[in-house]
């Protein structure tokens, strides 16, 4: 099962009994945080895990229907690292 932004805000909203534009809000807002700050550092949050950028090289790429090679471009993306305690948990 995944789980999508409403359904987050739903599970923020009852849990912490607030209204859903709230909770919408605050997870708008905290994602934003995450993505502009990771891009530059590393953000750790204590007991959950951290996110960090990571540039992955240019590389050959290959289209498994026709053998066609091209090249995959140099990019930038914001990976997690989980730490002890999820691990723990999902384990």
């Amino acid at each position: 099962m995944s789980y999508g932004k409403d359904i987050i805000c739903n599970n923020i909203s009852s849990r912490a009994q607030i209204k859903k534009e709230s909770s919408k809000a605050f997870l708008e807002a905290f994602l934003r945080i995450l993505a502009e700050n990771a891009k530059t550092k590393k953000v750790k949050l204590p007991k959950f895990g951290t996110f960090f950028n990571h540039c992955s090289p240019e590389r050959l790429g290959r289209n498994p229907k026709t053998n066609e090679e091209f090249v995959i471009r140099k990019r930038t993306k914001i990976l997690f690292r989980a730490s002890s305690s999820p691990k723990n948990i999902l384990n």
